[in-house]
């Protein structure tokens, strides 16, 4: 007789609210002073004493923010996390703790949560942020994820988006276009599935894009990066949206234009060659494809020396006056204006 080796299901309601939290949460250890309570009370109690304090959240549901058709619980759980440092990294601070509140539905045992909370424990080892609290409730349908994240940061050195400058530099953090492109791959081989099962899709090909979809990284270490090369960006955000709408915001909220140098995008070869086999324009990609996590930047053209010669940076365009507006300027050195073409998530599919 074969042995059964489907693996046990524990039902929510077996344990209720506080066990659930307390089976979630009982391996989480607190590494920062700061913390001097974090889960079990009313509320957590930080003591930042004289730096200050940012604070963010953000929202993932099933279906809207991510498929678990092919998006493992770890990986949901660990970019819920990052989504929420990129934003603190994106005020030039340096997260420090996070509260974590889930709705599912009767769907998810609790060796389902308990998966996602590896991704979100991981998360928070390698950043070293704390986790502090949040909440579980039940949900109709499907699971949703939302996540509050603090940072410090030295008050000179707290970026926002509205002080750039005319003939400030732009600036981004790593390559662009990637995570979209890795969906795009991930929606085809998961229709190819669903036809037959029996064909395992080989993403070895898409590795790095994949990769860029399911465990994206928050540039904590650029907000360090910049920090020990005493560069203090004029302004500054993550680029969630799409680059051409995050470029627009910084240019809406700093009243200016841009000028973007289409040649000076930064592409890996993988999202070049992957963008030839969809038959997609690489640009328009790295314009709109959105969910990168990298941050976009404008610094005063003084710290050009600073930065110029470092790999994890790419001077993409500068700033101008904002009569003159946001422009592509194309490799056949065409001005285009930029539109915003990223993610909205209440937009039409």
């Amino acid at each position: 007789m074969l042995e059964d080796k489907t693996p046990p299901k524990t039902e929510l309601e077996q344990l209720g609210e506080f066990g659930l939290i307390d089976t979630l949460t009982k391996d989480i250890k607190l590494q920062h002073k700061s913390t001097l309570k974090g889960i079990g009370d009313d509320a957590a109690v930080l003591d930042f004493k004289d730096s200050k304090v940012v604070m963010t959240t953000d929202m993932l549901v099933e279906g809207v923010h991510f498929d678990l058709g092919f998006m493992p619980l770890k990986h949901v759980g660990y970019k819920a996390v990052m989504v929420n440092l990129s934003d603190v990294c994106a005020m030039n601070a340096t997260p420090t703790q996070i509260t974590v509140s889930i709705a599912v539905s009767n769907r998810f045992p609790l060796e389902a949560l308990e998966e996602l909370y590896s991704g979100i424990r991981l998360a928070a080892e390698l950043y070293k942020v704390d986790v502090v609290g949040g909440d579980t409730t039940s949900s109709t349908k499907g699971m949703i994820i939302s996540i509050t994240a603090l940072g410090i940061a030295d008050e000179k050195k707290i970026t926002y988006r509205s002080g750039a400058k005319p003939t400030d530099l732009l600036v981004v953090s790593g390559d662009l276009g990637g995570a979209y492109m890795g969906l795009k791959v991930m929606q085809r081989e998961n229709e190819v599935f669903k036809v037959n099962p029996n064909n395992q899709p080989d993403l070895e090909p898409y590795q790095y894009i994949v990769e860029r979809l399911l465990k994206p990284e928050a540039r904590v270490d650029i907000v360090k990066l910049l920090s020990d090369l005493e560069v203090v960006p004029t302004s500054m955000i993550d680029i969630s949206d799409g680059l051409s709408s995050e470029i627009l915001h910084l240019c809406t909220h700093s009243k200016v234009g841009c000028d973007l140098y289409e040649e000076k995008l930064p592409l890996d070869p993988t999202v070049i060659s992957v963008c030839e086999e969809f038959e997609v324009n690489s640009t328009t990609i790295a314009l709109s494809g959105g969910d990168e996590y990298e941050l976009l930047f404008t610094v005063a053209q003084k710290d050009y020396d600073k930065i110029k010669a470092n790999p994890n940076l790419t001077v993409i365009g500068y700033m101008t006056e904002e009569a003159m507006g946001a422009h592509l300027v194309t490799r056949a050195d065409q001005k285009i204006p930029l539109k915003a073409m990223g993610w909205n998530s209440f937009g039409e599919e």
